[in-house]
C-alpha cells in the first residue's frame, strides 16, 4: 500500500512537472514573445514571480572577487540561491549587472569560479535577450527546477560604472519600476548659454520613455534645487529669476512627469526623494505652477568668467588621491600638518557627498570601501564617520578616533563624485588601436570658416604625463604608456599636425588646458611620429618608506678595493676615477630604501626582458636604466653629490598579510613589485648610497626620487619624491623633517628649513 501511494505521488509529480512549464509559458511577457533565442532552454518556460507579490533581490558573492564581480545569488521565497551556468550568456550577464546597478557586463564566468554557493539553485537554462528589466522576465526552466550542482554556479563581471540613482553597492532590490528617475538635465533657454559648458541654469528635465519631461514647481523648495545641483556636479545652488522663465515657459508646451518633489536636501539623487508622479489623462497637471527651474553654482575648477567678485574656495584640509578621473580617489584629511586616511566603517553616500561638495564637486556618485582607490600610507585619522549630509566639511561630522585594532589601510575609504558635463571627450579620439584603450591621438579642430576636422598631435616631448591627460579626457582611466611614434597604428588618413610642444602637469582635464606651442612646430611632422597612448583602468603607485631612511642613515668610509663593482656600475662620484686604486677610500652616505606599491596594479619595468642587461659583478639582470635618484643638494637646489640606481633588480622582498610574492630576480625571473608588497634595498647593499667624499661640512637637503623620468605609469606621481633636511659636520650626519612629496601641508613646506632636528640612530 505504501509503495503504491509513492508510485501515485511520483506519477502525479511527473505529470505536474510536464504540465506546469506549459502553463507558465503562456504567461511570458510580451517582450519575450518577439525574441528569437539562439538556443531553446529545456524545457522552455519563464519564472512566475510577480513584482507586486514578492520583491526579488540580487547580490554578488564568492571569493576571490572585486566589488563588481562574483557569483550571482537571488533571494526568492525567503532563501538565497544561485544560477546554473547552462546556456548562460553575456546577454544574461547584462541583465543581471543592470539589476545590480552597473551600466553593463564585461563578461561572465562558469564552473563556480567564485566558489560554490549553498542552498537552492533557483534558475537553470536562463535565456535573456539582454533588454529585460529583470532576470525574472528571461526564459528558463522555472524557479527551483534545475539538474545542476553548485559546481556549475554562474558568475558575472560588471563594468565598474554605476547607473545614476542606484544607491546600494551590492544587494539590490530589483523590483521593476517603470517610473524610476535615472537621468536629469538642465535645459538652457538662453541662446548664448546653450553653447557654453557647463550648463548651470535652466529648466529641470527628467528622462522619460524616449524623450524628456518637466517637473511641476508647485511646492518646489531650495532643498530640491540643492539635490538637483549636486547630482549634476555642482556643490552649491543660486536663486533664479522665475519671472524671466515664466514668460518663456508660458509659450511652450510642457509635458509634466512629476507633479511634486519633496527632498530633505541630503539626498544624493532625485530618485531618493519622495516623488508624486503626474496622473495620466489629466489635462492640467501643473495648474497654478510652471516647469521647475534651477540655477547652480559650479566649483572653482569649472567656473567660467562669470563676473563673481568672490569665488568659492576648495578645502585645503581634504583631498582625493589615487583616482584615474577627476573627482574620484582615496579620501585623505590633514591633521597636525600630516595627511592621513579615513576608515570605511559606516562610510556612506551622505559622508562621501560632504567630501565631494567641499572639494568643489557635486554630490557623491559612489561611496567606495575596501581601499578601492589604493591603500594610503601613514596615519588613519577617522573611523565611523556619520555625516548627515548638510555639513560644510567632513571635519564637522561626528566620527571616532582610531585605535590600532580598529582599522588597516586595506579599509581606506574613497569616493566618486558627480561632475558637471563638460563635453571634453567629444574633441578627442583614438585611431588604429587593437582595443578602445589604445591608439594614435587625434584632436578635433575648427578653421576660420567653422569647418571641423581631425589633426594629429606632434609626438616630440610627449610623455606619460601628457598621456595621463589624454586618457582622462577620453574617460579611459590611467595612462599605461605615452608613445612618441605610432607607425604601427597607421590606419587613419589624418595627416595634419594641429598641436605641438604639449607639456602637461598631469592634472588637467583636457589637452587644450596644457601648455603648447601657439603655432605648430614639429621637426618630425610625418604621421608615424604622431603622439599615441595606451590607457588602463588601473595603475601602480610607488611610495618610499621615509621613516626608514631617517632611521637607517649613517656614514661609512669604504676601501677602494671593495668598490670595483660599484665603479663599474657608475655608483661613485666622478673624482673616484682619479683616485689611486686600490688604495684609499670613499666616504658614503648609506641608508635603506623600502619602496611600497600602494596602487591598484603591479609595477613592472617598461622594457621587456629581451632587453635586460646581465651584470656579472652583482649577479642579476638590470631591468630599468634609472629607477631611483639619490641627490644631496645645497639650499638653492644645486646638486653637490648624487647617487642613483643606474639600473635595478625589482622584486617582492616582502608583502602585507594575505598578499603573495610574485616577482623574484633570481634565475632570470620576472621583475616588478606586486600591489601590497615592497622592494627593500638594505643600507649594506652595493650602490645603496651617495658618494659624499668631496662634500664639505654644512647644511643640505637629501632628496630621493623614485621612477624619476616617469618611465612607468603610476596613479600618483606627487608621492614619488622624499626630502629631508640634512646636517653634516664632517664626521656624522643628521636628518630631520623627512617627508614624502606633498605629504605635508604648504605651511610645513615653508617651515622646512626651520624645523628642529635630532641626531639619527647610528648603524655600525
Amino acid at each position: 500500500m505504501e509503495k503504491s501511494r509513492h508510485r501515485q505521488q511520483f506519477a502525479f509529480s511527473l505529470l505536474l512537472s510536464l504540465w506546469l512549464p506549459c502553463c507558465l509559458a503562456q504567461t511570458t511577457p510580451s517582450n519575450a514573445a518577439t525574441r528569437t533565442p539562439t538556443r531553446a532552454p529545456t524545457p522552455s518556460a519563464t519564472p512566475s514571480l510577480s513584482p507586486q507579490t514578492e520583491r526579488l533581490k540580487v547580490r554578488l558573492s564568492g571569493y576571490p572577487r572585486k566589488h563588481n564581480e562574483g557569483r550571482v545569488e537571488l533571494f526568492y521565497k525567503g532563501e538565497w540561491g544561485t544560477i546554473c551556468d547552462d546556456d548562460f550568456s553575456i546577454a544574461n550577464a547584462n541583465v543581471l549587472c543592470r539589476q545590480l546597478g552597473f551600466v553593463s557586463a564585461t563578461g561572465w564566468t562558469h564552473s563556480a569560479k567564485y566558489g560554490k554557493g549553498q542552498g537552492k539553485i533557483w534558475l537553470d537554462n536562463v535565456l535573456c535577450s539582454g533588454g529585460e528589466k529583470s532576470i525574472e522576465f528571461c526564459k528558463s526552466r522555472g524557479w527551483g527546477n534545475s539538474d545542476c550542482t553548485h559546481d556549475e554556479d554562474a558568475g558575472v563581471v560588471c563594468k565598474d560604472e554605476r547607473i545614476p540613482g542606484f544607491v546600494d553597492s551590492n544587494v539590490i532590490d530589483t523590483q521593476v519600476d517603470e517610473n524610476r528617475i535615472e537621468e536629469v538635465r538642465l535645459r538652457s533657454v538662453v541662446a548664448m548659454s546653450r553653447k557654453k559648458l557647463p550648463v548651470t541654469e535652466g529648466v529641470v528635465e527628467v528622462k522619460y520613455k524616449d524623450g524628456w519631461a518637466q517637473i511641476c514647481d508647485l511646492g518646489w523648495t531650495i532643498k530640491n534645487t540643492h539635490v538637483v545641483c549636486g547630482m549634476l556636479g555642482f556643490p552649491h545652488e543660486r536663486k533664479v529669476n522665475k519671472n524671466f522663465y515664466k514668460l518663456y515657459l508660458d509659450r511652450q508646451k510642457n509635458h509634466f512627469h512629476l507633479h511634486s518633489v519633496e527632498c530633505t536636501g541630503t539626498e544624493i539623487h532625485l530618485a531618493a526623494c519622495p516623488l508624486e508622479y503626474s496622473k495620466r489623462n489629466v489635462t492640467f497637471t501643473c495648474e497654478g505652477g510652471m516647469a521647475a527651474v534651477v540655477s547652480c553654482m559650479p566649483g572653482p575648477l569649472f567656473m567660467q568668467n562669470n563676473g563673481l567678485k568672490k569665488k568659492p574656495k576648495i578645502s585645503s584640509t581634504v583631498r582625493l588621491k589615487g583616482g584615474a578621473r577627476l573627482g574620484e580617489g582615496r579620501v585623505e584629511v590633514l591633521k597636525d600638518n600630516e595627511w592621513g586616511t579615513v576608515c570605511d566603517d559606516r562610510w556612506n553616500l551622505q559622508s562621501a557627498s560632504v567630501v565631494c561638495r567641499e572639494l568643489g564637486f557635486g554630490s557623491a556618485k559612489e561611496a567606495l570601501t575596501g581601499a578601492r582607490m589604493g591603500q594610503g600610507m601613514g596615519p588613519i585619522y577617522m573611523n565611523e564617520v556619520k555625516c548627515l549630509g548638510q555639513e560644510k566639511s567632513i571635519w564637522n561630522c561626528p566620527f571616532k578616533n582610531i585605535t590600532s585594532e580598529d582599522c588597516q589601510h586595506s579599509e581606506d575609504a574613497a569616493v566618486r563624485c558627480n561632475l558637471p558635463y563638460m563635453g571634453f571627450e567629444n574633441s578627442i579620439r583614438l585611431t588604429g588601436g587593437r582595443t578602445r584603450y589604445e591608439g594614435r591621438v587625434e584632436l578635433l579642430s575648427s578653421d576660420s570658416n567653422g569647418t571641423q576636422s581631425w589633426g594629429l598631435v606632434c609626438g616630440e616631448s610627449w610623455s606619460t604625463k601628457e598621456a595621463m591627460v589624454a586618457c582622462r579626457q577620453l574617460d579611459l582611466g590611467y595612462a599605461n604608456q605615452g608613445l612618441q611614434e605610432t607607425w604601427y597604428w597607421d590606419s587613419s588618413n589624418v595627416t595634419d599636425m594641429i598641436m605641438s610642444g604639449v607639456k602637461c602637469t598631469g592634472n588637467e582635464m583636457s589637452l587644450s588646458q596644457c601648455q603648447h606651442h601657439k603655432t605648430v612646430s614639429c621637426q618630425k611632422a610625418a604621421a608615424k611620429f604622431a603622439a599615441g597612448v595606451i590607457c588602463s583602468d588601473t595603475a601602480s603607485d610607488l611610495v618610499l618608506n621615509a621613516p626608514l631612511v631617517q632611521q637607517t642613515v649613517y656614514i661609512e668610509d669604504r676601501p677602494l678595493h671593495m668598490l670595483y663593482c660599484a665603479a663599474e656600475e657608475d655608483c661613485l662620484s666622478k673624482s673616484a676615477a682619479k683616485a689611486n686604486w686600490p688604495y684609499g677610500h670613499r666616504r658614503l652616505l648609506r641608508f635603506s630604501s623600502q619602496i611600497h606599491n600602494i596602487g591598484r596594479a603591479d609595477f613592472k619595468p617598461k622594457a621587456g626582458r629581451h632587453s635586460w642587461i646581465w651584470h656579472a659583478c652583482h649577479g642579476h639582470y638590470h631591468s630599468m636604466n634609472i629607477f631611483t635618484h639619490y641627490d644631496l643638494m645645497n639650499a638653492n637646489g644645486t646638486k653637490v653629490a648624487e647617487g642613483h640606481k643606474a639600473s635595478f633588480c625589482l622584486e617582492d622582498s616582502d608583502c602585507q598579510e594575505g598578499v603573495s610574492k610574485r616577482y623574484e630576480c633570481a634565475n632570470f625571473g620576472d621583475q616588478g613589485i606586486t600591489v601590497g608588497c615592497w622592494d627593500l634595498y638594505r643600507h649594506d647593499i652595493d650602490c645603496q648610497w651617495i658618494d659624499i667624499t668631496d662634500v664639505r661640512p654644512g647644511n643640505y637637503i637629501l632628496q630621493i626620487v623614485i621612477n624619476p623620468n616617469n618611465e612607468v605609469a603610476e596613479s600618483d606621481f606627487t608621492n614619488n619624491a622624499m626630502k629631508c633636511n640634512c646636517k653634516y659636520d664632517g664626521h656624522r650626519i643628521w636628518l630631520h623633517n623627512c617627508h614624502i612629496g606633498d605629504a605635508f601641508s604648504e605651511e610645513a613646506e615653508r617651515r622646512f628649513e626651520k624645523y628642529p632636528g635630532q641626531l639619527n640612530n647610528q648603524i655600525p
